[in-house]
This record gives C-alpha cells, structure tokens and sequence, in this order.
C-alpha cells in the first residue's frame, strides 16, 4: 500500500515548470500552485498580464491533487440551513457561485482542451438513517423552488438501482457537476497558463511579503520577485507570512483510500451510474470510481492533521467503513492511502478579498474543486478592477475564537461530531 496520493502518483509528466531561480519584475505574484493559483495565472496570461507562481512543494500538490476528485454543485452545508443564516436571497446567491463554478471548471478543460476523464455524472447524498431522507426530502422542494429544478430524489424502493448496500436509505440527486482525475486536471491547467506566458516555481516557499513602492517584494526559497500585485492562494499553509490567515482557518485532515482495480462487472452492479457519493453523517464518506477502475473511498475518519503514520491509521478506518458499507469488497486489497488537510471556515463559505493589501482567496471546506478553480477566473478579474465579481466580496471573516494557528480543538471538535453521529 503506497502512502501516496492516488492523483499524484498517476499524474502524467511534462510539466512545464521554471528551473531557474525566482527574479525579476512580474505584474502579478500568485502564492500556491493548486487550482486557484494556477486558475489565475491562466486568466491573467490571457490578459496580457505578466504572472509568477511560487508553491512550497510541487503544482497541484497540496488540497487540489488530495482531494476526492468530485466537482458538484451545491454548498458545503445543508442549503435549508444556510437559508436559515443568510436568508434566501445570499442562500441563493451562494448556490448559484457553485453552480457558475462547475459551469468555469467545464469550460476551462474544453477550452484548453485538458484530458482529465472528466464525467459529468452528477452527485448523490445518500441518506444514512430513515429520518436522514426525510430532511433531504424538504431540502430537495427548496432548492427546486429556489435554485435548481434539476434535482430528484431517489427513494427507498429506487435507491438499490443506484447503490448495490443496504446502507442507505434513500439520496437526493443533483445533477449538474461530476468527477475528474486531479493530477491531470492540474498539469493539464498549469501548463495551459504556461502557454500563456506564465511562470511556475515549486519547491519555492514563500518567507516574507514586503510593500515595496508602489507594489510588493515577495521573498522566497529560491529568489526574490518583485510584483505591483499579489494573490495569496495557499488555503492552509502551515508556514510563512499567513498567520492572520491562519487564526481563520481550521486545517481539518481528510483521508482517502483507494482500491486495487475491481472488475468492470462487480463495479457495474455496485455503482452503476459512476456517480460522487457523499452519505448524510457528520463524519459524513465519499466515494467514486476511478478511471481505472478502482473504488476511491474517503472522509474525516479522524480530526487530525495529515502525517504519514496518522494517515496509515485513518486509512484502516476508512477500509473498515468501507467493509460496512460494501461486504463484497471486505477482503480487496488497498493500494493507495493518503491524508490531506481541508481549510475550513467557521461557516463554511469560502473567503476571497484583500487583506493589506494583498488579494487572497481561500477557505473552500471541502468543496474546493470546482470553487477554486472559480476563484482563480475570479479574482484575476477582481484584481484587473472589477470588485463586484467576486461573490464573498461582502463576508466578514473574524478570527475563530480562541484560535492562534495551531487547531488544538480539532480531536474536541470531533468527539462531539462522533457522539452526535449516533444521535443525529
């Protein structure tokens, strides 16, 4: 079993990254190299604009090349309850930004012409307990009568046809959005800004951000850069100048196993729409198909940070739940198994604007996908003068109590989700 991204490990060479070292004058220095980085190098190469990427590690790397490999629409709490918070005109108007945002990530791969496996299957939430169903069932006439007429739900005598466990009993389907391979979706993305002139340098941690005149020196582990802008795209980095980021996120761990690859017939009866799946807990599983035919199966198996022997451990959790949920793959055989950290806000909306300055946008909580590579088109726009483009333009974004950058509530945080599990 490698302790390997999936994504990673798959990905095809021939990036097109920088070797020398980090100088010279740029009129935009975007700091990560995940979607959103690569995203906005791609626009502002389009207008005309010269961009410089650094990344502490490799493109694609961090949350963007971990992650379950989904780009759905919808937002990343219960929409009836974020109506409740925000009422049903910002509801609406967040739904809609992740709509728009799985319209960009389609649009991105035709245009530049990515071969990433995209399928546009949809997702479904499926209900883990009865009364699961009956939420999802009200949920499912406001988003209808709201925002997506588009959406079904699969009942209890129908969901079988999608899902060979007895699990479940019932989902709500949302359509628009499907799946991709990670590691292609981001090299295919990132040489795309390339072509547009772009200059990517990884392994060049950023150390320091610095006004300079009328623009910034950005100091680095392979040079110094010098741009009349800069883009703080890194989500949850635990180094460098983003403390004030930091005390606003918390860098929950996410972890995936991925099988070895199943036969074609045994997947058709298990999952035969090849949809994303997500179930309906608090410490809620996702899973999908691969394009080689492996089961890829993940969650918060535990609060805690991503570390190789932390990772190993989660990754028995996972392949136990998996069990649960899928007896016929008890005994398969785990090839892959990774951790990553999820940069979550205290509500779970995404963050995009300026903070002295300097343009950032982060925050995703687990939805980041389709939203990151969004944000990217976004703020290039954003930061070319257009401020009403960016949809969290009027979210403020207070410190989490009682957080200094380390997240010492998370194993807290996650007993209380466990002990609600059994309750909820």
């Amino acid at each position: 079993m490698k302790l390997d991204s999936y994504w990673l490990d798959t990905a095809p060479g021939g990036l097109l990254a920088s070797e020398g070292p980090v100088e010279g004058r740029v009129d935009v220095a975007v700091v990560g190299g995940g979607f959103t980085g690569l995203s906005a190098a791609l626009a502002f190469g389009r207008r005309g604009a010269s961009v410089a990427v650094l990344d502490a590690g490799r493109m694609g790397g961090g949350a963007s090349g971990r992650n379950g490999g989904q780009c759905n629409t919808g937002v990343a709490q219960d929409y009836a309850a974020l109506r409740g918070q925000l009422g049903v005109e910002r509801a609406q108007g967040c739904y809609r930004a992740y709509a728009a945002a799985v319209d960009t990530v389609e649009r991105l791969i035709r245009e530049e012409g990515i071969d990433c496996d995209y399928l546009a299957s949809g997702k479904l939430k499926l209900a883990a307990k009865p009364h699961h169903l009956e939420h999802l069932e009200r949920t499912a006439e406001l988003i209808r009568r709201e925002v997506d007429p588009d959406v079904e739900i699969i009942g209890r005598e129908q969901i079988r046809s999608e899902v060979e466990s007895d699990s479940f009993h019932g989902g709500l389907l949302q359509k628009h959005g499907g799946q991709m391979h990670m590691g292609r979706f981001a090299i295919g993305l990132a040489n795309a800004a390339v072509r547009r002139g772009a200059r990517l340098y990884e392994h060049a941690a950023v150390t320091s951000i610095a006004k300079e005149g009328g623009g910034y020196r950005v100091e680095s582990a392979r040079g110094t850069l010098h741009a009349q802008q800069v883009l703080i795209a890194t989500g949850p980095s635990r180094h460098g100048p983003f403390a004030w980021y930091r005390r606003r996120l918390a860098p929950v761990g996410s972890f995936i196993v991925v099988t070895e690859p199943l036969p074609p017939a045994q997947l058709m009866r298990l999952l035969p729409y090849r949809r994303s799946y997500t179930t309906s807990r608090l410490m809620h599983n996702y899973f999908r198909v691969t394009p080689d035919s492996r089961l890829l199966f993940g969650g918060r198996a535990r609060f805690t940070a991503s570390e190789r022997p932390s990772d190993a451990r989660s990754g028995r959790i996972l392949q136990r739940t998996l069990a649960q949920l899928f007896p016929a793959l008890a005994r398969v055989r785990i090839d892959y198994c990774w951790g990553g950290l999820v940069d979550i806000t205290a509500d779970r909306l995404p963050r995009a604007g300026q903070h002295e300055g300097v343009w950032f946008s982060m925050g995703y909580s687990g939805h980041g996908t389709q939203m990151s590579t969004h944000m990217g088109q976004v703020m290039a726009e954003v930061m070319s003068g257009n401020p009403c483009a960016n949809p969290w333009r009027d979210f403020a974004w207070p410190a989490i109590p009682g957080h200094t950058g380390k997240p010492w509530f998370l194993p807290l945080v996650g007993a209380y989700y466990q002990i609600k599990d059994v309750f909820y």
